[in-house]
């Protein structure tokens, strides 16, 4: 991976970004991008777009939407006890039995402050509690206040969480962090983009960083709309089977390093997907084809439903131990679905048929 490239990613997955407050981590997109981009810019909703635009501007130029949500769930205050403990609700799907013992941040307007997540000690549960996963009022974030007053002194109603963030190089190319979902999809995206950086394009490309993935696809709804594109692609990342507990069976035999995942079904457009095959054909670059028999839940899901409808892909990045604060990732995935994007918006034309 290239070094600018690397360093953008971990700045991604360093920074912070619950649905709702994504505003720091697009300021990072849009740094990064206005070297690479024609036009950055971001809407009311707050997503950016990041477009590189064919020469001379053709009316009957087609557009291409590449979409990555740059949100990650969080959590967010919803009471402080008399004692100075944090109750919280969640910003997306969460699992309890991984959020318990973790270390949060608590971002709020005045900077991070740290804190974990606590119940009774396993010593002090009755037998029946020992066996129940507990609900989320029956667990508090300590920051380490001795009263209400000091805590609302740093933190008020309606401030964000999320994990304690940070990147972390594992072995053979794999890496760990937080929020992989779907950083890394944000991120596969602007590096398309910014490897289209000088060549002649016959297709406008519209890099699109998009907000609320989490609680509903809200923003690739509203930056849809926007771009109204003739051929949209999400990139998210997808189950990785190649662990102990990888069901092949209804997920698929998909691997961390095997190469991006290609989707099919009836989410996804047959002209996308081949072209998409073809594309990895003629480069060289590995891929993993994945069925999903119904619509994906993901951005490719909005994208192809909106205005009269789009043709629709789908690129899946394994991903190991999702929506916990171990994801893991292989960084030749990424590099390898960037540039399988790069190429294909390079062979997107006017006369490409997107008719299934």
């Amino acid at each position: 991976m290239e070094h600018t490239s690397h360093e953008f990613l971990k700045a991604l997955l360093e920074t912070p970004s619950p649905s709702g407050f994504e505003q720091p981590i697009q300021q990072v997109v849009r740094e990064r991008m206005k070297p690479f981009a024609d036009e950055v810019r971001t809407d009311s909703h707050g997503n950016v777009f990041a477009t590189r635009f064919p020469e001379g501007r053709p009316a009957d130029a087609p557009r291409v939407m590449l979409a990555g949500h740059c949100d990650q769930i969080g959590l967010m205050v919803q009471y402080i006890d008399s004692d100075g403990f944090l109750y919280i609700q969640p910003i997306g799907g969460w699992d309890m039995q991984i959020l318990l013992g973790q270390y949060l941040t608590v971002w709020t307007k005045t900077g991070p402050v740290t804190g974990v997540v606590a119940r009774r000690a396993i010593h002090l549960l009755k037998p029946e509690e020992r066996n129940k996963v507990p609900d989320f009022a029956d667990v508090w974030v300590d920051i380490g206040a001795r009263n209400k007053e000091e805590a609302e002194s740093l933190v008020q109603c309606g401030d964000p969480l999320t994990f304690a963030l940070g990147y972390r190089p594992l072995r053979n190319g794999l890496a760990a962090s937080p929020a992989m979902d779907d950083k890394v999809g944000l991120w596969v995206c602007m590096e398309a983009v910014r490897l289209l950086h000088g060549r002649l394009l016959k297709a406008a490309v519209y890099g699109v960083s998009t907000v609320a993935e989490e609680i509903g696809l809200r923003g690739a709804t509203t930056a849809t709309y926007a771009v109204n594109p003739t051929v949209g692609i999400a990139v998210d990342v997808t189950h990785a089977t190649d662990v102990p507990s990888g069901d092949k069976k209804t997920q698929g035999d998909i691997k961390c390093g095997g190469g991006p995942v290609l989707y099919r079904g009836p989410n996804i457009s047959p002209r996308v997907f081949d072209l998409l095959e073809a594309t990895a054909k003629a480069h060289n670059i590995p891929v993993q084809v994945r069925g999903t028999p119904r619509a994906t839940g993901t951005d490719a899901n909005a994208i192809q439903i909106a205005r009269e409808g789009v043709a629709t892909g789908l690129i899946g990045i394994p991903n190991r131990y999702m929506h916990s604060p171990v994801e893991v990732v292989h960084l030749d995935d990424l590099s390898n679905s960037a540039k399988l994007l790069a190429e294909f918006c390079a062979a997107v034309g006017p006369d490409t048929n997107w008719i299934p």
